[in-house]
């Protein structure tokens, strides 16, 4: 089991998708626990000394200025959980789950919450032991926290609702047994600093950078593929065009097509082809590619920011004894980056899709119609190509910005919201949609090489070449390729792709 030591740094991206790969031990260092200790003891103090404090000693909401006298403070922050815990939908996986109490530990830990640090500890117990609280993905409005989410996640500390283990739902208390805890009676404030925050959307974007770079190297991969298959030209990928553009992530694509291409003896017997240019889907990778991983590079740094956050509220500042009151629940960044890499997902998918139709086609590609011998009584890879093109299309409604939206809530005391947790949540489909895509792409590029046979592609290309042959073989008459494709989707989706082309990926430069 990996470890993940909460200190005073920041989680890099690497460890947040260690935290998302698989169950991790957290431990809490000595200098965040004072920390803790110290804010707890601030809300202490302000209590004591009769001071009204927001969510610490008043109702929420538009009920902000109604007091709540001081024996009722524990019931308060436990009717807070229990009245939000409303969400609906599906659950979140285990593994966004885990993110997110990752993600809640590092925020509870900087020592601006006020809670005890045995509630982290708790948070901790259950993150060892894989104990994950059922969350589901409905109902936040990404402003004043993701608050129906997180309070499904903070039910089980005080043993209510539901969690899973080894995929299997169990009850809270069955929960709290297994991982020997009892249910916490909450302090003053503790319920409200695990409602408030963006763990929930930012855990759910971060999850889909992290499928995104999965789906980035099998993008890249499968367009120098396809590149070859065509016996398209490699002098556009030439790094002196790039330089003069200046972009360092396309110039980091056209040096990884490079890098794929070199030693192709198919692309050896065309070198003094008569042909001028390719369709820009073939030429223009470097420019289309790289600008999605340049998004993605700048997605991923707001969101290990946003995660490494303290996104509740109020914010408890022990150096000074004051508590203030601010907003830095509103997920707009998370909205925003959401937004920005849906527009990535769906650009690998629209000229994915564009050099499928381009293999399909003898009079561009120079292969069999539909890449099949006896095209005609054989269909070949008609019919697939019409099913990349819907999902690339039914991608340009999801790509919408969710953070234009805004509905008021709480009786207009929460009037803008950012609809961050919609807008990560969508990047999901959207990911499957693209996924598919391009395993449609990498079954079609293949099929384009085998038809240069005994020719070889590169080293590396051939590699990926026989990933792809362990799951479909050669198509040589008409047969549904619907496993195919879903065989080629899962080894995308966990990554299968991701070592030859490890040098582009965010999470793995670090």
């Amino acid at each position: 089991m990996s470890k993940l030591h909460i200190d005073a740094h920041d989680l890099t991206l690497r460890e947040l998708r260690r935290a998302w790969d698989g169950p991790v031990q957290v431990t809490l260092s000595e200098n965040r626990r004072n920390a803790v200790q110290a804010a707890q003891a601030t809300v202490n103090a302000i209590i004591e000394g009769g001071d009204q404090v927001y969510g610490v000693n008043t109702g929420f909401g538009l009920l902000a200025n109604v007091r709540i006298s001081n024996d009722e403070l524990s019931a308060l922050q436990e009717n807070l959980i229990l009245s939000h815990a409303v969400g609906v939908g599906e659950p979140l996986s285990d593994d966004i789950v885990r993110l997110i109490m990752v993600m809640k530990v590092k925020a509870l830990a900087a020592g601006n919450s006020g809670v005890r640090p045995e509630l982290i500890d708790a948070i901790c117990t259950l993150i060892d032991r894989e104990i994950y609280p059922l969350i589901p993905a409905k109902g936040s409005v990404g402003a004043s926290g993701d608050l129906a989410p997180l309070a499904h996640m903070a039910g089980i500390l005080i043993g209510s609702g539901s969690a899973r283990v080894d995929g299997k739902e169990i009850t809270a208390a069955q929960a709290l047994k297994k991982a020997g805890l009892e249910p916490i009676r909450l302090a003053p404030k503790e319920g409200l600093a695990l409602l408030n925050g963006t763990q929930v959307s930012t855990a759910i974007a971060l999850a889909a950078v992290f499928r995104t770079e999965n789906l980035l190297a099998a993008a890249v991969t499968a367009s120098a593929m396809a590149a070859d298959a065509i016996k398209g030209s490699d002098t556009p990928f030439d790094a002196r065009i790039h330089a003069a553009r200046g972009h360092a992530s396309q110039a980091d694509v056209a040096q990884m097509l490079r890098g794929l291409l070199d030693g192709s003896t198919i692309r050896a017997s065309h070198v003094d082809c008569e042909r001028v240019q390719d369709p820009y889907s073939i030429r223009c990778q470097p420019q289309v590619a790289g600008a999605c991983l340049g998004v993605l590079r700048h997605v991923g740094d707001v969101l290990k920011i946003e995660a490494n956050a303290v996104t509740d509220n109020p914010l408890v500042f022990a150096e000074t004894g004051c508590i203030l009151s601010g907003g830095n629940f509103h997920a707009e960044p998370v909205a925003f980056a959401a937004d920005y890499l849906a527009l990535a997902i769906a650009e690998l998918g629209s000229i994915a899709e564009r050099r499928i139709a381009l293999l399909v086609d003898p009079h561009m590609s120079g292969l069999p119609a539909f890449l099949v011998k006896d095209s005609g009584l054989n269909s070949g890879f008609m019919i697939v190509q019409i099913t990349a093109a819907a999902l690339a299309s039914e991608n340009k409604s999801l790509a919408h910005p969710g953070s234009v939206d805004s509905i008021p809530t709480s009786a207009n005391q929460e009037d803008h919201v950012s609809m961050a947790t919609f807008a990560a949540n969508r990047l999901h489909t959207m990911l499957d949609n693209v996924i598919y895509i391009v395993a449609i792409e990498l079954l079609a590029a293949a099929q384009g090489i085998h038809f240069h046979h005994p020719q070889k592609s590169s080293a590396i290309l051939e590699q990926a070449y026989a990933l792809i042959r362990e799951r479909s073989p050669v198509l040589e008459q008409d047969r549904s390729l619907k496993p195919d494709i879903e065989s080629v989707a899962m080894l995308i989706d966990t990554g299968g792709f991701r070592k030859l082309c490890a040098s582009l990926l965010p999470s793995l430069e670090e």
